[in-house]
């Protein structure tokens, strides 16, 4: 089995996977254009910083910046003739024909991406569970050699992800989707709240914090993304702006004095449309989506009352299948939405009823 990784770019991505290889026994390598960034991921288990000492690697994961990924890649590929090539940039299409363009040897690269993120960026952020349970893309171009990309799959799985196979033009369209268009999309909303009085911004619920919250990440990484994979995002937000547009008009006639015939059945179908495609969301562990009935708990705002919670429900024998907590406005305490089987959902409630918690459906 190789062992020997050199990972270029030591930010949340980079220094999370040298965090994860370095634990199941790789050798790692860092490098990166600051030497500061190189000497937190060292400091934070990512490996050690490169010298010319050092044995070539086999395998070079490049985790630079989007907008300079594929002249990395070309870099790595020319000063390790014998390694295979992988980048973690989140478009997959513009690095392999920028990397082509340059002549270098398709045979050992291989795209890849790593459907895993944090708000956050940096090594600071870095965690070496961050793709524990995640998928990660391997995307092989024409050339690259089956070694190849067994090697990258190798590297991936080592991360405790789970790898699956498409081209690059693929790949882009479906993130583009699943992944660009949900960050412009939040970024939008969150930005309505800048200039919001704080009377209002109080009011502020579950609802508007899960569908901001990436609104918080990096736009410089996020304007390379979107340039990156301009041609396949763009289609994407015509049709959602499209369909905004309607709901648009559809309101605006419901607001006017004019008769606004059809104006609902516009509304209702866009809602009933989003029900449509949020049921279609794998469920865990990538199975079958799974409707989960809701239990929720108030829970006092104060140490060891969530621990007490989570001990009772397990001593109930009942499996927590997701858990958000809410707080509300000017109480002191937090309202857990506990999603469990429907088969269970009774009987938890009598459990948490009969520990003396306040419990609602």
């Amino acid at each position: 089995m190789r062992t020997r990784v050199h990972v270029v770019g030591c930010g949340l991505i980079g220094t999370s996977i040298g965090m994860a290889l370095s634990r199941k026994g790789f050798q790692v390598t860092l490098s990166d254009a600051s030497p500061t960034a190189v000497a937190l991921a060292r400091d934070l288990g990512a490996g050690m910083p490169a010298s010319a000492a050092d044995a070539a690697p086999d395998v070079v994961v490049v985790a630079a910046p989007p907008d300079v990924a594929a002249s990395v890649v070309v870099d790595q590929l020319t000063a390790y003739p014998s390694a295979v090539v992988t980048d973690v940039a989140s478009m997959k299409a513009k690095v392999l024909d920028d990397v082509a363009e340059a002549g270098a040897d398709l045979t050992r690269y291989v795209g890849s991406h790593p459907m895993a993120g944090r708000e956050r960026s940096g090594a600071v952020a870095a965690r070496a569970d961050l793709f524990e349970g995640r998928t990660w893309v391997v995307c092989p171009g024409p050339a690259s050699s089956p070694r190849a990309a067994a090697e990258v799959e190798q590297i991936a799985r080592a991360t405790g992800a789970a790898t699956v196979t498409m081209g690059a033009e693929e790949h882009d369209e479906a993130v583009a989707a699943v992944s660009h268009l949900p960050q412009v999309a939040a970024s939008l909303v969150a930005a309505r709240l800048r200039d919001l009085p704080d009377d209002a911004l109080a009011l502020c619920g579950q609802g508007v914090r899960d569908v901001t919250r990436i609104a918080e990440s990096d736009p410089m990484l996020w304007t390379q993304i979107l340039a990156g994979n301009a041609a396949a995002v763009a289609p994407v937000l015509d049709r959602m702006a499209a369909d905004l547009d309607a709901v648009r008009q559809a309101v605006s006639a419901l607001g006017a004095e004019s008769r606004a015939d059809g104006a609902r059945g516009v509304v209702a179908k866009a809602i009933a449309d989003g029900q449509l495609g949020h049921a279609r969301i794998p469920g865990k562990h990538g199975s079958a989506p799974t409707a989960y009935a809701t239990v929720i708990a108030v829970v006092p705002d104060r140490a060891g009352a969530l621990a007490r919670l989570f001990q009772d429900v397990g001593d109930a024998g009942i499996n927590l299948e997701d858990l958000r907590l809410e707080h509300g406005v000017g109480a002191q305490v937090g309202l857990a939405e506990l999603s469990v089987l429907p088969a269970v959902a009774e009987r938890l409630r009598e459990v948490l009823s009969h520990k003396g918690w306040s419990v609602h459906e």
